[in-house]
């Protein structure tokens, strides 16, 4: 499938959704046939799936050529999550994000031009090249952020979620974050704050099983996150975040429930990054031998096993899908090889502002 086709479907799924928002009882909440995924749907998945994968495989030899700097904190492994999360959020709906986010700004169909120029540092990036790779940011597309600071970005949901509500709308507010944040105050005051106003948001947990180099067991003593969500009177559950199908259907649920007026719901997506923290880990706080087993599970491979298992896919296919994704990927580098950084004259422009301006 291209990209315009994956683009084209996405963008029905969501109208569909859209339509059926006005009441709780609509046939898309309901769950009626015609809410239904079409055919081609786990091709779909598979291509946004394999696009971020290859997209961080080449931030990969990208960072180890010097090409782009600074921080980068690689998706591989997660990709399930971010992909299976936004089948259930309509282009009116807002993501907010943490500092591990191309999966999450591909996913929300933030351009992998976009995105990599942002990565290059060029003004052609989705935050003009002021962000990198913890910062990235979509107004158009309601993608706010991108947060270095862990835990950071709830609030900021949060607040997201109450001008929704206070305008009376359906819209969803879903924010990613990972298991560090249980030991973040951020967390535990949108939560409380979240369930007293009963707002519109998703709260989406990535526990990878390690915040940095710590792991989950050495840090809480309790590590059944979603029963600690659910301390704060909040519908949480548990979700095999290797498995985009799994991912999907918690999604759709969470997501129809919030938007029917039912508070805040919460996803704890067991997942994990077969990379280190960030490209300068040396990722010494690990068994070889977890990680390889990990891997066992990949979502990307795991789905690709599924359909072929079950007659949706060959290798001509996933042959020609491999292809184009890696096609685009090579078209993002090269836009972003060749795109201008911002001018030193622009260097205060969205910093300050002239007199008596309003932009």
């Amino acid at each position: 499938m291209s990209s315009t086709s994956a683009q084209t479907e996405g963008k029905a799924r969501r109208a569909a959704r859209k339509s059926g928002r006005g009441k709780a009882g609509s046939a898309a909440a309901r769950g009626a046939p015609d809410s239904l995924p079409p055919p081609d749907h786990h091709l779909s998945l598979l291509r946004q799936m394999l696009t971020i994968r290859r997209f961080e495989e080449r931030c990969v030899e990208l960072y180890s050529s010097t090409k782009i700097r600074g921080f980068v904190h690689l998706y591989i492994g997660e990709e399930a999550v971010a992909v299976g999360v936004n089948q259930a959020l309509g282009e009116e709906d807002a993501v907010v994000s943490t500092y591990r986010e191309h999966g999450h700004a591909l996913a929300r169909g933030v351009p992998a031009e976009a995105v990599m120029a942002e990565m290059y540092g060029k003004a052609t990036g989705c935050s003009r090249g002021r962000g990198g790779s913890m910062h990235l940011f979509d107004a158009d597309r309601r993608f706010y952020g991108g947060n270095a600071i862990v835990a950071g970005g709830l609030p900021l949901a949060a607040g997201l979620a109450l001008a929704d509500r206070m305008r009376g709308s359906t819209h969803v507010t879903c924010c990613f974050f990972g298991d560090g944040a249980f030991a973040e105050g951020e967390f535990h005051e949108t939560a409380n704050l979240a369930a007293l106003w009963q707002l519109p948001l998703l709260l989406v947990c990535e526990n990878n099983l390690y915040a940095m180099g710590t792991s989950l067991a050495r840090e809480h003593a309790q590590t059944n996150l979603a029963m600690r969500a659910a301390s704060y009177g909040m519908p949480a559950w548990t979700v095999d975040g290797m498995d985009v199908l799994a991912v999907e259907a918690a999604a759709q649920r969470a997501a129809e429930s919030v938007r029917a007026g039912n508070g805040p719901h919460f996803i704890e997506a067991q997942t994990y990054r077969f990379r280190a923290h960030s490209m300068y880990d040396p990722d010494r706080y690990r068994a070889k031998s977890e990680i390889e087993a990990w891997k066992g599970r990949d979502p990307v491979q795991g789905l690709a096993d599924r359909m072929r298992t079950d007659g949706r896919l060959d290798d001509r296919t996933m042959e020609e899908l491999d292809k184009g994704v890696l096609g685009e990927i090579d078209r993002a580098v090269r836009s972003a090889e060749d795109a201008p950084m911002e001018p030193v004259a622009d260097l205060l422009r969205f910093v300050t502002s002239a007199p008596g301006s309003t932009t």
